[in-house]
């Protein structure tokens, strides 16, 4: 799996960086999401994929292998 962040898209709601802050951050400057792991494999599957539910923008997305 691989996450895609599309930081045009997001509006910095943070949802993700709550979610999963191994995996996501949030730009110091904008507040826009950064991904820390874009392929974050199983040890992350299940709140990566609750983050990309609950991102409000639709930012995120998931790439299946």
């Amino acid at each position: 799996m691989r996450v895609i962040a599309d930081r045009e898209v997001c509006v910095g709601a943070g949802q993700c960086v709550l979610t999963e802050p191994d995996v996501f951050d949030q730009d110091p400057e904008d507040g826009r999401v950064l991904l820390l792991i874009a392929e974050p494999g199983k040890t992350y599957e299940d709140a990566v994929r609750e983050a990309c539910d609950l991102c409000p923008s639709g930012a995120l997305s998931i790439a299946e292998d």
